[in-house]
């Protein structure tokens, strides 16, 4: 879960290359804290200018708890807390967030278990309710037991399905502990969880799921007297049990001698190599010092690991750093893909050579400013929200028992100096203490290799207390129900503000002056649906060269420019357009910006730099390929938009990718970036005086063309509805698509379609996750998408099942897709999706980037941008009649091709049975450049 992640005209640079900027201060963390007498911490973030409030529980539990021979307990627990309690029937907590706007999620750790809620601030009372409830009053019965068990297996076989997981996920933490319980995997195993019983459930609940054991932190729009009451009121009755917590906190002793291992396995596109070495605890004083070492190898494309494997040399196609601080001893772990053509040995070779460096080598001031300023604008972004804010206090609790720590370890981070550097990368990173993992790509047929987890790891049984409570649900005319919501906080949204340059850009402005920050989109034409036919991926490839060198630039100078100040800029294309985004610090504002118009105006597009993003688009493509889910998805455009400008291959193939030409990008770069046919968004720490004064300055003279702006595509024609199983033998699971046409953003059914589609699968409470997965365990994650575009976009069903139940699963979407269509959807569950819909507008708007790229999307439709004061109440205006309506034109299954990836063997045979006219492509033989996918 952790892992997975990303010098010549030298008097020039001088002139170009940003001063060292001087340490910025930011505001610490705001909070009040509390002890209750059965051993709850609780802590209090009060802040008035928001209209939301985020109630996180974190417990001190997690995979390095779990017992012997019952790995995925802690994971198990984290679906279970999400099922009924004594008043609560299943899905409760969605009711009382999804439905009224909010959201909720969980994720396990090593070290903990974190349960976390946002929500409109009037409905607080319920949310600390909620959390009482499934502390004290759990129930843990055989179905939900089984239930929820099976739908961790499907997340297993989902992992599994993914290139590189099990290296990452098994095989790191096998290779990396000897005696320390963090060598397995919080999620567990299937053989652990299927012998487990439901007294073992229960034992383990009634151990670790206690006030005593877990810490409260509330953040946002509240009233302090207020929580302390609820929290008395809800939590205080929860008994401290008298019995201790169960630890095992097993030390791992230091690696005295290097381990190498080599691991062949299936559906491994590309080689990897990890290199990992031990780490202190968290709480460690030199956490400062590993954060900025992390920041010098693998903080954006200038640092030295992107800059020597991926950029310079092209060793790897992609390369990261993970500093996993923990409890105990913890993981730093270097990685690389292996770019096509190239060997392990080489770059493993290049690795060790940049950690090397940072041992023998004083790092340069302007690396230390680099990394710091990034550092700084992280942490500020983080504090832009109450969710976020709350989940940086309560990480520092929880690792390092200290609520302070993030605070005080930007203070220590702005301290760090070269030394320092240089003495933790001379203790920590000997070559002979490393962790070398080969990962190869196995023959056709074969099992993965796997590295066994070492006997000497200490494990404790699980011990059954005495008396476990055993909660039994309320009948329903006795549930005590949840408090009804307070009087609402009223949200004030942006205004967007206009002007046009003389040259044509238009200017658009959202003032938002809560944090030091600003966010700059240019907003272009083209997009993949104007790739020429044979050459897709030429607007991807357009986007991702503009950041790789002007005429006074090179691509080292603008990433190393930009990422210095704390910024990161880059480019990004769509169906319908194309991106050049940009975020600073606004006091760092005017050199960023300088970077910025050069590199929008400027672009050399040479063609070394051509080759570079050829290279990493192919072996990105291999990747891409060998995950079902992903392949699904790609074939889905080509079935159901056939040779349609939508139908392009966005990410291009092997073949075209190959064919595209320098000429292709200046061709496609000057047909759609001009001034007259950009516009320029910037949202936050700046006004509309300020951000027009820039504009002018950087953009006024860039020169209009004669010619007109080139006019958008024509839709085409969608193609017939088709069955495509594409056979991708071995794999652990199969992704499924039912996907058609529907209509374009301007067509007057949008906001009921919008709603219609939330629905069918915007999220956990939708219906399609409800019958997949809640009610018969056959998916980790069932939903859709809609993306309404300049001409008719797409709706996609979808889904990962095992395989041997796609036909099942296939029945479920399209039976749900019609039901939309037939039956009027109740009010109550209308009114929830919309909801759903209007607090996630209200989340995306709540930062600065997300409003900024909000605004973006809407220019790019061509939309009005007064729309973003009207999304609510469109929504709410949708009816019943509207939604079952447009579900009849647009949600209707029958015109919708279906897409199968996986092992064909185990679900073909069914799928024939019950008369589907499947074709059947092999993975290898599949040429999404063609219509027919042959």
């Amino acid at each position: 879960m952790r892992l997975v992640s990303l010098a010549a005209l030298s008097a020039a640079i001088l002139v170009a290359t940003p001063a060292l900027a001087a340490p910025t201060t930011i505001a610490p963390l705001a909070f009040t804290e509390r002890t209750l007498p059965n051993g709850l911490r609780v802590f209090a973030m009060p802040d008035t200018s928001g209209t939301t409030v985020s109630v996180q529980v974190w417990y001190n539990v997690g995979g390095r708890d779990d017992p012997r021979g019952r790995s995925g307990f802690a994971h198990l627990f984290e679906h279970l807390m999400f099922k009924s309690t004594r008043n609560m029937p299943a899905e409760t907590m969605d009711r009382l967030t999804d439905d009224i706007g909010g959201n909720n999620n969980a994720s396990t750790d090593d070290d903990f278990t974190e349960y976390h809620e946002s929500a409109p601030a009037n409905h607080l009372q319920s949310l600390i309710w909620a959390e009482a409830e499934r502390m004290g009053s759990l129930v843990i019965d055989q179905p939900t037991f089984v239930a929820e068990r099976d739908v961790v297996k499907e997340e297993l076989r989902g992992d599994a399905a993914r290139p590189y997981d099990s290296l990452f996920r098994l095989n790191l933490p096998a290779a990396s502990y000897t005696v320390s319980s963090y060598a397995r995997s919080p999620i567990g195993s299937i053989a652990d969880l299927d012998s487990a019983t439901l007294d073992d459930v229960r034992a383990f609940h009634a151990q670790y799921y206690r006030p005593d054991n877990a810490v409260l932190v509330v953040s946002g729009n509240f009233n302090p007297a207020d929580l302390n009451k609820w929290v008395d009121q809800y939590f205080g009755p929860i008994a401290k049990p008298d019995r201790p917590i169960p630890r095992n906190f097993v030390a791992e002793p230091p690696r005295t001698a290097a381990r190498r291992f080599t691991l062949h396995a299936p559906n491994t596109p590309l080689p990897a190599v990890v290199l990992s070495w031990q780490l202190p605890p968290a709480s460690d004083p030199d956490h400062a010092v590993l954060n900025v070492i992390d920041g010098i190898l693998s903080g954006g494309e200038s640092a030295r690991l992107y800059q020597s494997l991926v950029y310079r040399d092209q060793l790897a196609a992609e390369t990261g750093i993970s500093t996993d601080l923990r409890k105990g001893t913890g993981m730093f772990s270097a990685y690389a893909i292996v770019a096509g053509g190239k060997t392990p040995e080489t770059v493993e070779a290049a690795m060790r050579r940049e950690i090397a460096q940072l041992r023998d080598a004083p790092v340069s001031a302007q690396e230390l400013t680099r990394v710091k300023n990034q550092i700084v604008t992280s942490a500020l972004k983080e504090r832009e929200t109450a969710e976020g804010r709350a989940s940086s206090l309560a990480s520092s609790v929880i690792l390092e028992n200290d609520p302070h720590a993030a605070d005080t370890r930007i203070a220590q981070i702005q301290a760090v100096t070269a030394a320092d550097v240089q003495r933790v990368a001379r203790k920590l990173f000997a070559d002979d203490r490393a962790v070398t993992i080969d990962y190869l790509p196995g023959a056709p047929g074969a099992q993965a290799d796997a590295i066994p987890i070492a006997p000497t790891v200490a494990t404790a049984p699980l011990v059954i207390p005495r008396d476990v409570p055993v909660v039994v649900a309320a009948p329903a005319d006795q549930r005590v129900q949840p408090p009804a919501p307070g009087a609402p906080v009223t949200p004030t949204l942006p205004t967007l503000r206009e002007r046009r340059l003389s040259n044509g850009m238009r200017l658009v402005v959202i003032e938002r002056h809560a944090l030091p920050i600003v966010t700059a989109y240019l907003v272009a034409g083209g997009g993949s649906s104007t790739d020429p036919a044979a050459r897709g991926g030429v607007a991807e490839l357009t986007a991702d060269l503009l950041t790789k060198g002007t005429a006074t630039r090179s691509a080292t100078d603008i990433v190393r420019d930009v990422e210095t100040l704390g910024g990161a800029i880059g480019g990004d294309a769509v169906r319908d357009g194309m991106f050049l985004s940009l975020t600073v610090k606004s006091d760092q504002l005017a050199p960023a910006m300088d970077v910025f118009a050069d590199v929008a105006m400027n672009p050399s597009f040479k063609l070394e730099e051509l080759e570079r993003e050829r290279t990493k688009a192919l072996d990105g493509l291999k990747v891409a390929y060998s995950e079902p889910g992903q392949l699904a998805s790609m074939v889905s455009s080509r079935a159901v938009y056939g040779l349609g400008p939508y139908g392009k291959p966005a990410d291009g193939t092997p073949a075209s990718i190959r064919a595209i030409q320098r000429d292709d990008i200046v061709k496609g770069y000057r047909g759609y970036w001009r001034p007259d046919a950009t516009t320029l968004v910037m949202a936050g720490d700046i006004t509309i005086d300020q951000a027009a004064q820039v504009a002018d300055r950087l953009f006024g003279r860039w020169a209009k063309p004669n010619m007109p702006p080139l006019a958008p595509p024509a839709a085409g024609t969608p193609s017939p509805p088709q069955t495509y199983v594409v056979d991708m033998p071995q794999s652990p699971q199969a992704a499924v698509v039912v996907a058609r046409v529907t209509i374009a953003r301007k067509d007057p059914r949008y906001y009921p379609m919008v709603v219609a589609e939330q629905a069918l699968g915007g999220g956990f409470s939708a219906r399609l996750n409800q019958e997949v997965r809640v009610k018969r365990g056959l998916a980790y994650g069932a939903g859709s998408s809609f993306q309404a575009r300049r001409a008719p976009g797409p709706l996609a069903a979808s889904t990962q099942t095992k395989n041997s139940t796609v036909p099942e699963v296939i029945d479920l979407i399209r039976e749900q897709m019609t039901r939309m269509g037939t039956d009027l959807v109740p009010t109550a569950e209308l009114d929830a999706r919309k909801a759903s819909l209007i607090g996630g507008f209200g989340r995306q708007v709540e930062t600065t980037d997300g409003l900024a790229g909000y605004a973006a999307g809407l220019v790019l439709q061509d939309v009005p941008l007064d729309e973003i004061s009207r999304y609510s109440a469109a929504i709410t205006a949708v009816t019943p009649e509207q939604v079952r309506q447009v579900s009849q034109e647009l949600i209707n299954p029958s015109p919708a091709s279906v897409i199968v990836v996986g092992d064909a063997a185990q679900f073909l045979p069914k799928l024939q049975a019950k008369g589907v006219k499947a074709d059947v492509i092999p993975a290898s033989k599949l040429n999404l450049d063609s219509p027919t996918l042959r």
